[in-house]
């Protein structure tokens, strides 16, 4: 099958650092489904681990495919599958521990896959599952917010125009009955975030908590998407005593002796941990990415695609990784298989 990988970890800078090969075509385990790959979308953690893993050389003779997102048709099932079928169209964020989905075929547990939405083409599709498991994990387990509550309360989102603010503020309008603040700093992505439904924009580039005061709300939640260290100050200070900071980034100087005094809560979310350690509720990934792709067909939520690079290649997928560093990206970028 046809794939595009590297051997050594680099700058995206390295010319030929990614390249396309031939690989054999992988084999399902008991629980997995072999998934020909219809679309895929870009993610910060593709570049992170280009720039940190090797290849092993145990695995595809070395080459270490990358991608993180994908949606596809289910071509063939392992012994022990009871979710899926043979030709279903499904969508989903695969397994740090596993081969990536920049491949014509992938396998992946089907403990972590769901219902392609019908209502999107495949790229489309493949611009959800990552950031919609990482945005429900932070508002429904992270944060332990119900369906249906949260009345009185509200949210402040930083860096709402990215693939997880994007589908993090969706979710919380349309599930919640928090107030949604999220920050963004440029005409594009003030407007972007109100599409995706903000109640309330701030400029990340400011301090936060004079504008948070300035609404008259004192957030019980903070989703810190980006820039944790470079905010954590004003975070602490604007936050409900006894509310709850949850992060996805990775801060380098950060000093969390600081929330002590408002007795405050504190959580990373990472969505790749149930499949890395094969926990006992994997199984809530998939119930997710229904839930997801059902509020999708309803027309609750979109997806956040906003721009589709058309086929896999080579030189493709090295300029989405440049524009995905530059850190000016507005929800996500996706792509065809090959």
């Amino acid at each position: 099958m046809k794939a595009i990988g590297y051997k050594k970890a680099g700058p995206i800078s390295q010319e030929g650092l990614l390249f396309e090969c031939v690989l054999d075509m992988p084999e399902c385990g008991p629980r997995d489904l072999l998934v020909e790959v219809k679309g895929l979308s870009m993610n910060p953690v593709d570049t992170k681990v280009r720039t940190r893993a090797d290849g092993d050389a145990v695995i595809n003779n070395g080459v270490k495919v990358l991608g993180y997102d994908a949606a596809g048709i289910v071509k063939a099932i392992g012994s022990e599958v009871s979710l899926f079928n043979v030709g279903d169209e499904v969508f989903y964020a695969g397994d740090l521990t596993r081969p990536g989905t920049n491949a014509e075929f992938h396998v992946v547990d089907e403990r972590i896959v769901g219902k392609k939405p019908s209502t999107l083409d495949f790229a489309s599709s493949a611009s959800l599952p990552l950031t919609s498991i990482t945005a429900w994990e932070m508002l429904f387990d992270s944060f332990a917010i119900k369906e249906g509550e949260g009345d009185g309360e509200s949210i402040l989102v930083i860096g709402g125009a990215g693939g997880v603010g994007s589908i993090l503020i969706q979710l919380a309008k349309q599930l919640t009955k928090l107030t949604v603040i999220t920050t963004a700093s440029r005409p594009d992505t003030i407007e972007w975030v109100k599409k995706m439904g903000a109640d309330h924009v701030i400029n990340h580039r400011e301090p936060l908590a004079p504008q948070v005061k300035a609404l008259g709300l004192v957030p019980h939640y903070v989703a810190s998407l980006t820039a944790t260290d470079q905010h954590f100050e004003n975070i602490v200070e604007l936050i409900k005593p006894r509310g709850h900071i949850a992060l996805i980034d990775d801060p380098q100087n950060l000093s969390i002796n600081a929330i002590k005094l408002k007795a405050l809560s504190f959580s990373w979310e990472f969505m790749f941990t149930r499949s890395m350690f094969q926990t006992g509720d994997m199984i809530k990934q998939h119930e997710l990415l229904q839930r997801v792709s059902t509020l999708v067909d309803e027309g609750k939520i979109t997806s956040t695609a906003t721009s589709n690079t058309g086929k896999i290649n080579a030189q493709i997928l090295t300029e989405l990784h440049k524009i995905q560093e530059s850190g000016s990206v507005i929800g996500k970028n996706v792509f065809d298989g090959f």
